[in-house]
């Protein structure tokens, strides 16, 4: 697979990564995997397809603890990115808070190398900025935990343009992690210029519409019940019906270019920019291998075009988290 790196002085990493938080939370995305050994199975199959870069976070269940399983003997393949910053009792909860004070910092740092079983995390990221802790002092946390050998690089995760630049003025920012795809184009607007200024590499978190622009959903009913998504606005009533029709002609396009949906979205997100790095999320094989292939798909000037005038910017009806997610995004 060919590579890229993370922002001007990041990792070099696979150009397409895997996102683990289905592999420790049951509840939010349908999963295939029956077992633990499953999902280890899984990150270590990842790793024989040349994915290096394995996306975690402390809030996703036993994710953490299943990486860190599947990197024994294995740990020189991978580049391990987690986060810390929500504070919830359950990912799926409405009843959750943020925390950006520097003795968290330090203290979820330890507790993810514990359940990862590894010396160093090599991308840290916050989850989530804390309104009310200045990012600086966070970020002060977070370089400390560089300084001592924790940490290879820094991260930041769904953080405003603004909040951006001032964390970078305390430590190198390498990476920040957002939402992006062909239906959730926004950090086009101001963010991803400030990160190109600043030589910040873009992780494309969900650029598959969370699954939508794969075209795996015909109805609401191919969602299990207890599925999270079933509450993102995009899914729900008549909005759901009009972004199927999106889904559809993007369907169609990937037929003509011998691709699937999946392949042809993330070929999209990759042509955005070498400084971008995809990382869709799965607990099938199948999906894996699928996700993986994209990365070989490349688009012409024309198919861009074609792509451009089947989802333009703001196709996608309805917000991309329910009110209570959209509040604690782009701060």
């Amino acid at each position: 697979m060919q590579m890229r790196q993370i922002g001007s002085t990041g990792p070099q990493v696979a150009a397409i990564g895997l996102g683990c938080m289905s592999l420790g939370i049951a509840d939010t995305y349908s999963s295939s995997l029956k077992s633990e050994a499953d999902a280890v199975s899984l990150i270590q199959h990842a790793l024989d397809l040349g994915v290096t870069l394995l996306d975690s976070a402390n809030i996703y269940g036993d994710s953490e603890i299943k990486l860190g399983k599947a990197l024994r003997g294995r740990r020189d393949q991978a580049v391990v990115a987690t986060k810390f910053g929500i504070v919830t009792t359950s990912i799926n909860s409405s009843e959750r808070g943020i925390n950006g004070r520097p003795e968290y910092v330090r203290e979820s740092c330890e507790l993810s190398l514990k359940r990862l079983g590894l010396e160093y995390i090599d991308l840290y990221y916050q989850h989530r900025v804390d309104p009310a802790v200045p990012i600086e002092e966070t970020v002060g946390a977070m370089a400390e935990l560089v300084r001592v050998g924790k940490v290879r690089h820094l991260g930041l995760s769904e953080a405003a343009a603004a909040t951006v630049r001032r964390a970078h003025r305390v430590h190198r920012i390498a990476a920040l992690q957002t939402e992006y795809s062909l239906w959730s184009r926004e950090p086009e607007d101001e963010l991803l210029p400030t990160l190109r200024e600043l030589g910040i590499g873009l992780v494309a978190y969900s650029p598959l519409g969370r699954g939508f622009l794969a075209g795996r959903f015909q109805s609401l009913d191919d969602l299990a019940r207890d599925d999270w998504r079933r509450g993102v606005p995009r899914f729900q009533a008549e909005n759901f019906d009009k972004n199927q029709a999106l889904a559809q002609q993007i369907q169609a396009l990937a037929s003509q270019k011998h691709c699937s949906p999946a392949q042809l979205a993330l070929a999209w997100v990759l042509a955005q920019g070498a400084d971008i790095v995809p990382i869709p999320g799965t607990s099938s094989s199948k999906r894996l291998e699928e996700n993986v292939a994209a990365a070989a798909v490349t688009l012409s000037a024309a198919e861009l075009q074609q792509i451009a005038a089947i989802a333009p910017r703001g196709a996608a009806l309805g917000a991309r988290y329910a009110p209570a997610g959209m509040a604690s995004v782009n701060l």
